[in-house]
C-alpha cells in the first residue's frame, strides 16, 4: 500500500525542510532565466521563519517528507499575496500545486474576521511568476487567475502578476 500526501499548516519546525525544498525547486527557474541569484535561492532560514510567522504557510507531506509548500499573507488592502508555491520535481504534475492553492485560498476565506485572523475578509488573491514559466502560468490560469500586470526586472526576466477576486 502506498503513502498518501497530506496537507497541513506549516510551522517553525518545517522551516528547514521548506528551505531545502525551495532551493531544489528553484534550480529550474534559475536555469530558465540564467540567474542563480534569485531570492528563493538566496533566502536565509531566518527570513523564511519570519515569513511563516508573519503570514501563513502550508506543507504537503508524503509520509514524513515535505514534498510541497506555499506561503501567503494578507495585506491591509485585502490582498492575499501568495508566494513560493513549490512542489518537489518528482511530485509535479499530480495536482499538488492546485491543492495547495485551493488550501491557501480556503484558509484565508474561512479565517477572516475570526479570532485566528481578525483582519477583514480578503478581496483578492495575487501571485506572480516569470514570463517563461509556462507550467506555473498554466496552473494559475486554470485556477482562475488572470494577468493584471508585468514588470521587467532585466533583459532576461519579466514578472507576470496574476490575481483573482476572492469569493
Amino acid at each position: 500500500m502506498g503513502l498518501s500526501v497530506t496537507i497541513s499548516a506549516a510551522d517553525a519546525a518545517d522551516a528547514e525542510h521548506i528551505l531545502k525544498l525551495q532551493y531544489l525547486c528553484y534550480q529550474s527557474e534559475a536555469e530558465l532565466y540564467g540567474d542563480w541569484s534569485i531570492e528563493p535561492l538566496t533566502q536565509s532560514l531566518d527570513a523564511l521563519r519570519a515569513e511563516l510567522a508573519e503570514g501563513y504557510g502550508l506543507v504537503a507531506r508524503l509520509g514524513d517528507e515535505v514534498v510541497a509548500s506555499v506561503r501567503a499573507r494578507l495585506d491591509e488592502d485585502g490582498t492575499v499575496r501568495i508566494a513560493k508555491l513549490i512542489v518537489h520535481p518528482r511530485m509535479q504534475r499530480h495536482g499538488l500545486g492546485g491543492r495547495l492553492l485551493d488550501g491557501i485560498e480556503r484558509h484565508f476565506a474561512e479565517t477572516a474576521g475570526t479570532a485566528v485572523r481578525p483582519a477583514p475578509s480578503p478581496k483578492r488573491f495575487q501571485l506572480f511568476t516569470g514570463h517563461r514559466s509556462e507550467g506555473n502560468l498554466r496552473l494559475y490560469r486554470s485556477k482562475g487567475y488572470a494577468q493584471v500586470a508585468t514588470r521587467e526586472l532585466g533583459p532576461k526576466l519579466t514578472l507576470v502578476t496574476l490575481e483573482k477576486a476572492a469569493a
